[in-house]
């Protein structure tokens, strides 16, 4: 079984399914063909190891062509994209004593909570 994300005009995904392995045809169309046409939206494969498109798409992600990956929504103003894995990074690495910690955004800094 493979996964398959539905985009919507913005790129955004707007539901991901379980499909028919990437390797097998729906009336002589790869999958993501056959599904977005039959749904008529975009349908790009998605997988949960990374493998491809570097994220697991999830709803509200969007899809980035071209960087051909699903990115999560930005979960702070101040955290910025790794371009080579496409997930956010706080600006300030979490501190790998002591915890758990949680981030502040009012004061840019990681703080045990």
């Amino acid at each position: 079984m493979a996964h398959y994300a539905f985009l919507n005009a913005d790129n955004m995904v707007t539901e991901v399914i379980t499909g028919i392995d990437e390797t097998e045809l729906i009336e002589g169309l790869l999958p993501e063909t056959w599904y977005g046409n039959f749904r008529e939206q975009v349908c790009k494969r998605t997988s949960y190891n990374g493998n491809i498109r570097k994220n697991y798409a999830g709803i509200g992600y969007t899809y980035d062509t071209v960087r051909d990956a699903f990115i999560a929504p930005k979960p702070y103003a101040s955290w910025v994209l790794d371009e080579a894995s496409c997930r956010w990074e706080a600006p300030v690495p979490m501190p790998s004593a002591g915890g758990p910690w949680a981030w502040d955004e009012d004061t840019e800094s990681w703080v045990a909570v």
